[in-house]
């Protein structure tokens, strides 16, 4: 205590508190910035919103980068889906991608967005045993590796209903999915809407029912017709996210990629899903930034003065090429010159020395 007390006193106790953080210093590279110092969205914060009846938004993500712009968007929920091995793996179905990717992108995720509350995806053959022990198993390793704060499951069969009330009273948070959902395009014989007649519709809404009596959070409506989310919505005590179900639901959910327009999905005869609002074009701005970077490259002007900002001394440069001589590196030698003569030409200065 007397050591602590004594450091605090001293005046380099600012510099010994750096030496402690893990953020990096500025050098060549800023490090990452602080996020909004908001208050975290929690399952009290959802059920206030469920009560005012007002909208809860629900966005995917994968990676550092796009959980940084949810956090900034103050976006309710960061979704880290099992989409990713569609519009990131580059796959045709989200059935190949591994628990073990998930976590990558689960981790990647947590270190960006710090006010959403977190939902990571259980992945295809990571909770379909017939013991409940491997989904529960699964949902711990989402959130002691993930760092997430819940996880989401699809389907409502007996054996889905029973698993996610095992991970429920594991003491986990469980989201769970009905209508379309992708881990079973092999029974449901691809990507098709649910609920499009009488059984199908009443289904939808039992399930959903299932869902909540097992004690999940909120429901995940896909690819149904309005009134059948309406509907499980009006029967409902908890939220429902709506994805291509219409306007009445909860909230909504989109993926990341598909409402910025930033490449064709997959799915859906390889373009946006029908579903899909796309509110930017952004691939088409990083195919013109890419076609206009190797452009620049290519003919030279890349990169400029205005990108070339580490400067060495003309003395030193003397000097290097001195020492680079003596190690019978001639060529090497005249470039180094060479290449402090155009640097100092394309600045507007004259050759000068120290």
């Amino acid at each position: 205590m007397a050591f602590l007390t004594t450091i605090a006193r001293a005046k380099p106790f600012a510099r010994f508190l750096r030496c402690m953080s893990n953020i990096p210093e500025s050098t060549v590279y800023g490090g990452p910035k602080a996020q909004s110092p908001n208050q975290r969205v929690t399952l009290a914060t959802l059920r206030r919103k469920h009560r005012r009846r007002e909208p809860i938004t629900v966005v995917t993500a994968y990676d550092y980068p796009s959980a940084v712009h949810l956090d900034m968007a103050g976006i309710d929920i960061c979704l880290v889906g099992d989409s990713a091995a569609m519009v990131v793996h580059g796959h045709d179905t989200t059935l190949p991608i591994s628990l073990d990717e998930i976590l990558v992108h689960c981790r990647a995720v947590a270190r960006g967005a710090k006010t959403p509350l977190l939902v990571g995806d259980l992945p295809f053959g990571s909770y379909e045993s017939s013991s409940n022990q491997q989904a529960v198993d699964t949902a711990v390793r989402i959130l002691k590796e993930g760092g997430m704060d819940a996880i989401k499951l699809e389907g409502a069969s007996p054996a889905r209903i029973s698993a996610a009330k095992a991970i429920v009273e594991s003491g986990i948070a469980v989201m769970g999915h009905v209508g379309l959902t992708p881990q079973a395009i092999s029974v449901l014989g691809g990507f098709r809407p649910q609920g499009k007649n009488v059984v199908s519709a009443v289904k939808v809404v039992e399930t959903a029912l299932a869902l909540q009596d097992a004690g999940c959070f909120a429901v995940v409506l896909e690819c149904v017709p309005g009134p059948v989310a309406a509907a499980a919505t009006s029967a409902l005590r908890i939220p429902t996210i709506g994805i291509g179900a219409g306007p009445f639901c909860s909230g909504q959910v989109l993926v990341y990629h598909d409402l910025l327009g930033m490449l064709q999905h997959p799915h859906h005869a390889k373009v946006t899903p029908k579903f899909c609002k796309q509110y930017a074009q952004v691939g088409d701005v990083v195919n013109k930034a890419l076609l206009e970077y190797k452009k620049e490259v290519t003919n030279g002007s890349f990169p400029g003065p205005a990108h070339t900002p580490y400067e060495i001394s003309p003395s030193d440069v003397g000097d290097f090429s001195n020492e680079l001589q003596k190690l019978g590196l001639g060529k090497a030698a005249s470039a180094a010159a060479e290449a402090a003569e155009k640097n100092n030409k394309s600045e507007g200065g004259s050759p000068t020395s120290d």
